[in-house]
């Protein structure tokens, strides 16, 4: 698919707005909307095409994406009274980046489909970060054939991408991913909050850990010790990053799905529990690794 697509990009939260601008870069004509004035001025001053509202940013579309916080926002954006899915051109092919359950991403690939439009589930991993430098991950469930459609496209804003299977699998995926990243942070910022009330240097423990067993990303590219890593949240009061309450939403997803399969997973529920804890002392809105702060001696 040439550059020459035309893109419509609704979302443009703290990953859909970088997303955005990687395609713009690219080269591909851009129409976006979002709720937010803000963020549809730093789209169009570079160089989009503001919409109104998402009918208006679908019209003529070749390809739509979408990048929003969770199910239900994507069920109303396509399915609802005043849904899209009806108004999207014909052969046009849907991405949808948003994390969400399984079954909503079957529950709307299926209405496309029945419409005569391909659809891809395409969620992401790599942070904002990774959205800015366009080197996100991509976890895609879907058709082989709909895929090798959105590649072209999805290289332009990531540098991995991953067939995970049918439609909703690329969510299953990503729910298993960031409920274990939710269970290695907790852990990691355990293992520092105890070195540090027994009187270790953080830093010097996180390098003594990043060379040992308990080694893992989040130790590692996104420590949670303030001023450990000068570029993680931690080091800028936990702000613009991956949010608390996003992590609090895939870990919820990850409980359905167990649910869902009989499954088991103690460690998940656990983690769980701790984000919602600390989402209810105000922290919903810092990154993901403030819960350091909820396990930290208190002096």
């Amino acid at each position: 698919m040439s550059n020459q697509s035309k893109i419509a990009f609704i979302g443009l939260g703290n990953m859909g707005a970088p997303m955005a601008l990687n395609l713009l870069k690219a080269g591909y004509p851009l129409t976006v909307f979002d709720l937010s004035p803000t963020a549809l001025k730093t789209l169009a001053d570079a160089g989009a095409l503001a919409a109104g509202n998402a009918k208006q940013a679908i019209e003529g579309a070749d390809i739509v994406i979408s990048m929003l916080p969770a199910s239900r926002h994507v069920e109303s954006l396509y399915l609802g009274d005043d849904g899209i899915l009806a108004h999207i051109a014909d052969g046009a092919l849907i991405i949808d980046c948003s994390t969400i359950a399984p079954q909503s991403a079957k529950k709307v690939a299926q209405a496309a489909v029945a419409r005569g439009l391909a659809m891809v589930d395409a969620p992401v991993s790599g942070g904002t970060a990774g959205a800015a430098a366009g080197t996100l991950t991509f976890i895609v469930g879907g058709s082989t054939a709909d895929l090798e459609r959105a590649r072209p496209v999805l290289n332009a804003m990531g540098k991995n991408i991953f067939h995970a299977g049918e439609h909703g699998a690329g969510q299953t995926a990503k729910i298993c991913n960031n409920m274990l990243l939710g269970i290695l942070m907790a852990g990691t910022a355990e293992a520092l909050a105890l070195g540090v009330a027994n009187g270790l240097d953080p830093k010097v423990l996180s390098d003594i850990m990043s060379k040992s067993s308990g080694r893992n990303w989040a130790l590692e590219l996104y420590n949670p010790y303030p001023g450990v890593m000068e570029n993680a949240p931690a080091s800028r009061g936990y702000t613009g990053g991956f949010g608390v309450d996003l992590m609090l939403k895939d870990l919820g997803l990850a409980t359905e799905a167990a649910l869902g399969s009989n499954s088991s997973i103690p460690l998940g529920e656990a983690v769980r529990n701790l984000y919602g804890i600390h989402s209810k002392t105000g922290a919903g809105g810092k990154d993901f690794s403030s819960i350091l702060e909820l396990l930290q001696k208190k002096e």
